[in-house]
């Protein structure tokens, strides 16, 4: 290794290009935990942003070595380490659909309630960012199974559902509402990697820089679009420090089989992601070892949880681009080293006194509309019909997010208004958007795959899904629901007093995925189980 050159050119514009994807995060997080989540600066500053720190400075490194290594196994000096970060889907998922509800259920009038509150939903996004990377490690060992007899457009569904709506529409509303800083930037970022236009500085930095700019001159007229962040900046150091008890602290509560729902399907959707990544590095010229980039992966989100941090890190989409601008190694070990800085020194909090969040949001438009056009674009033409039904529930997701967002801010809640949806055709069916939205995810996989084999005639492959569809409804881990004081909450199976008696969770659904299954074994022996009519999903990448 010693004859492969430290540090190159590119490996400055690649660090250029990681770093503001790697701030745009942490600057989401504070804002997202602090203004959605009311959790004070002390917490995220002093517990959360150490502990991403952390997995963020432990997965550059191990990612940089991994590059060095391949360096010296070949002789070649062009190796490029994996991009790698904050997952941005997990951090959406995560703080709407984890860390939100168990907030705002246990939100009360007394300033005991809002602290429990606070606690509770730190320690669920600990928990499912626990459970995501032990899905992840358990992932290097099968993960490619788990890819051989899953659909892709199943895989691509739930993110696409996640970036259309979370991601890109959230966003879009957000430029829309202040063009004077945001549309330029969004404009910028649109054109530059649209057109795949070459800058001499990131895209994203000159985004960033034009906002700031447009924020100061609006400022000068005496138009004020830009407000600094409240919390001022003072130097100190945020050491990282193990809370492993917070992380298990609710796994024996009720709450715990409701995150289930939402773990299981990003755990799968990050294993399958890390995998596609590798192989696209691999395509480029870079073929790393599978099973050691996934444990680091899977390490790195775990130990984010046990340092403070509820966000999984993971491998980024995008190796081939960091490798055309000609970034090696050095510009991973720089991004960590830098942003654990940022972290452990409480930087974030220093960008934000001049740095427009409304400057940075065309990145994360690009993100969702890139992510969206994959599900379509990365699977055979005739199965765009999946990815689209695989975009239902994420929608009906979205909508639920909607209304009980809007009915918050009329003070008052889903459970006292309820009543008044579906009076009318045409109406709003609400009970139906919740049972959709009800583990949105899996809904989304399940459905997906289905399709993928109901279209390629495959009527056995598709009757199993269903059959899934009928078990996992019955359990309660999806449509199920039913109703408290602050709306909706999960409902799972229970026993009743007699001990061979159940209360399944959703029996409406259970029973009439269960017929579907029966419908589609009778089409497979009535075809006299001959083989489909086109060939199999494409696993290649």
């Amino acid at each position: 290794m010693s004859r492969q050159p430290l540090l190159v050119r590119g490996d400055i514009d690649g660090f250029f290009g990681l770093f503001i994807d790697n701030l745009l995060q942490l600057m989401l997080i504070k804002l997202l935990c602090e203004g959605f989540l009311g959790m004070p600066a002390g917490l995220v500053t002093g517990r959360i942003l150490p502990g991403a720190a952390v997995s963020i400075l432990v997965g550059n490194l191990f990612y940089a070595w991994q590059a060095r290594r391949l360096m010296a196994k070949t002789g070649r000096t062009d190796v490029t380490a994996l991009p790698y970060g904050i997952n941005t889907p997990s951090l959406f998922v995560y703080v709407f659909f984890v860390m939100a509800p168990v907030y705002f259920s246990q939100l009360g009038p007394e300033p005991a309630d809002q602290e429990r509150a606070v606690t509770m939903a730190w320690q669920a996004g600990l928990l499912a960012c626990f459970g995501s990377g032990f899905i992840e490690i358990l992932g290097a060992f099968c993960g490619d199974w788990l890819r051989r007899h899953t659909p892709r457009a199943a895989l691509l569904a739930p993110l696409a559902g996640i970036a259309i709506t979370f991601i890109s529409m959230g966003f879009i509303f957000q430029i829309f509402d202040n063009p004077g800083i945001a549309l330029l930037p969004a404009i910028i970022i649109l054109v530059c990697y649209g057109a795949k236009v070459k800058t001499k500085l990131p895209a994203g930095l000159i985004a960033i820089i034009v906002g700031m700019g447009l924020a100061a001159i609006w400022e000068r007229l005496g138009i004020y679009l830009f407000e600094p962040s409240p919390e001022k900046y003072s130097f100190a150091f945020h050491p990282p420090v193990p809370v492993p008890a917070d992380v298990f602290a609710l796994i024996k509560g009720p709450m715990a089989m409701q995150f289930l729902s939402v773990i299981i399907p990003m755990g799968l959707i990050n294993v399958i992601g890390s995998l596609q990544n590798l192989e696209s590095a691999e395509a480029a010229g870079d073929r790393f070892e599978t099973r050691p980039a996934l444990l680091a992966n899977g390490i790195g989100t775990m130990a984010a949880a046990f340092f403070g941090s509820c966000f999984p890190t993971t491998i980024y989409i995008g190796h081939p681009g960091w490798k055309a601008m000609g970034a090696r190694a050095a510009y991973s070990t720089i991004n960590g080293v830098v942003i654990t800085a940022m972290c452990l020194f409480g930087g974030v909090t220093l960008v934000l006194q001049f740095v427009p969040i409304e400057a940075t949001l065309g990145i994360l438009l690009w993100i969702g509309v890139i992510i969206t056009a994959q599900a379509f674009g990365e699977v055979p033409k005739r199965h765009g019909i999946a990815v689209a039904v695989g975009l239902i529930p994420p929608l009906a997701a979205w909508a639920l997010y909607l209304i009980e967002t809007a009915l918050r801010k009329a003070d008052t809640t889903l459970f006292e208004t309820a009543a008044s949806f579906g009076d009318d055709r045409g109406d709003v069916f609400i009970y139906g958007v919740i049972a959709l939205s009800q583990g949105y995810l899996i809904t989304s996989l399940v459905l997906a795959a289905a399709m993928v084999f109901i279209i390629d005639k495959q009527f056995y492959k598709a009757a199993m899904w269903m059959l899934a569809a009928s078990a996992l409804s019955i359990v309660g881990l999806i449509h199920a629901f039913e109703w408290s004081l602050n709306g909706v909450k999960n409902r799972f199976i229970g026993m009743r007093t007699d001990p061979f008696m159940v209360d399944v969770a959703a029996p409406e659904f259970g029973l009439m995925y269960l017929i579907g299954s029966l419908v589609l074994l009778s089409l497979w022996i009535s075809s006299g189980n001959r083989k489909q009519e086109h060939e199999p999903y494409e696993v290649d990448a």
